[in-house]
C-alpha cells in the first residue's frame, strides 16, 4: 500500500448502496449485514424494481412483523387497494358504538321555554283589554243612568222638540196622561181647542193661564212609592215662559221652564207646541200635581195635556 491509497477499493466502498443497482450487483456489491438506522433495526431496503405496488405483501423485511411505538405489533398493511386484514369496524367490537345514530337526549334538569306560562300571559292582557272596552262602554252609556244619580233636592228639567207619543206607546211604557179637557182648571184657566196643533187625543188645551194664581191640577193615582217624571206638553209663542209646580200641596224645588224652543212668533201659538219635564216623589195612592203662575212668573203659555212616567227619565216614548 502506497501514501495515499487506502487500499483496494470494492464496489461496496465506492458506493454503499451499490448492491441495489444490476451493475453494482454484477461486481459483487452485498447488502450490509446490519442493517441500516439504529441499531437491531429491521432492514426493509429493497433492490430498485423489486417492491410489486397493487399486491398484498406477506411480510416485511427479513419476515418479522413490524413492531409498532413502544414494543407494540402493528397492524399489518394490504397493498393499494386491498383491505386490511386487521381493521374492525367500531360497532362490530364488544361495546363499541352502535350501527345507527342516536338522537340527542337533552341534558338532565334542563327545561325548554316556558310556552304555558307565554299563553296564559297573552289570554290575561286580552282579557284585561276587553274588560276595560266593557266599562268604558257602560260608563259612556245614555245619559238616562247619569241623571238619575245627579238628582237631589233641585230636579232636571228637560224640553223635547218630538211630537207626543201614542196611546199604545204609552200603555206599554206604564205611563199615566191625561188631556187638558180633563183637567181641574183654577183662577180664570179654561178649555179651548181652536188652536191647532194640539197633542191632546181631542185637540182640546188649557189657556188663560197668564194671569198670577190661575192654574191646571190633576190627580192621579200611582202604583208605589218613588221618584217619577211629570211631562207637561205646551206652547209658547214670542218669548220663554217658566211656571210653579206644586206636588201634594207643598212646591217644588224648581219651576217648570216652558221655552220657546220652536222659535214661535209672539202669538203664534199653532207653531211653538213641545214639552218639558219635572221629577217629582210620590206616594202610593193618589196624588194632586198642580202647575200655576205664582209670583214672578211667566205664563204666556197654553197646556194641551200631561203624563206621568215612574222613574226620573228624559224621553217621554
Amino acid at each position: 500500500m502506497t501514501p495515499g491509497e487506502n487500499g483496494p477499493s470494492t464496489p461496496e466502498d465506492d458506493d454503499p448502496f451499490g448492491y441495489l443497482y444490476a451493475d453494482g450487483q454484477a461486481r459483487g456489491a452485498q447488502p450490509p449485514s446490519g442493517g441500516y438506522g439504529y441499531p437491531n433495526s429491521v432492514s426493509r431496503v429493497r433492490t430498485v424494481g423489486e417492491r410489486q405496488y397493487g399486491q398484498q405483501q406477506a411480510t416485511y423485511g427479513q419476515g418479522v412483523p413490524p413492531q409498532g411505538a413502544y414494543g407494540q405489533q402493528a397492524p399489518q398493511q394490504g397493498g393499494y387497494g386491498q383491505p386490511n386484514a386487521y381493521y374492525q369496524a367500531p360497532e362490530t367490537l364488544p361495546g363499541g358504538a352502535p350501527a345507527g345514530r342516536q338522537a340527542a337526549q337533552p341534558a338532565p334538569g334542563r327545561r325548554g321555554p316556558n310556552t304555558k306560562g307565554l299563553l296564559i300571559g297573552a289570554i290575561a292582557v286580552v282579557a284585561a283589554v276587553v274588560i276595560g272596552i266593557g266599562v268604558a262602554m257602560i260608563n259612556g252609556n245614555s245619559d238616562d243612568g247619569k241623571n238619575s244619580s245627579q238628582v237631589g233636592t233641585a230636579p232636571t228639567q228637560s224640553q223635547d222638540h218630538s211630537p207626543s207619543p201614542s196611546a199604545s206607546n204609552s200603555a206599554a211604557s206604564g205611563a199615566m196622561k191625561s188631556d187638558a179637557s180633563a183637567l181641574e182648571p183654577a183662577g180664570g184657566a179654561t178649555t179651548a181647542s181652536d188652536v191647532k196643533g194640539a197633542s191632546s187625543s181631542d185637540g182640546s188645551y188649557m189657556t188663560g193661564l197668564n194671569q198670577p194664581g190661575a192654574s191646571v191640577t190633576w190627580k192621579v193615582d200611582v202604583p208605589s212609592d218613588g221618584p217619577y217624571t211629570l211631562f207637561v206638553y205646551y206652547s209658547a209663542a214670542g218669548s220663554d215662559q217658566s211656571m210653579s209646580v206644586t206636588v201634594n200641596g207643598t212646591p217644588f224645588g224648581s219651576k217648570l221652564d216652558m221655552l220657546n224652543y220652536r222659535h214661535a212668533k209672539d202669538g203664534d201659538f199653532a207653531s211653538g207646541w213641545t214639552h218639558s219635564f219635572v221629577w217629582p216623589t210620590l206616594k202610593k195612592g193618589t196624588n194632586t200635581l198642580s202647575v200655576s203662575c205664582g209670583a214672578g212668573d211667566k205664563c204666556n203659555a197654553l197646556i194641551s195635556n200631561v203624563k206621568l212616567k215612574p222613574g226620573q227619565v228624559k224621553s217621554d216614548s
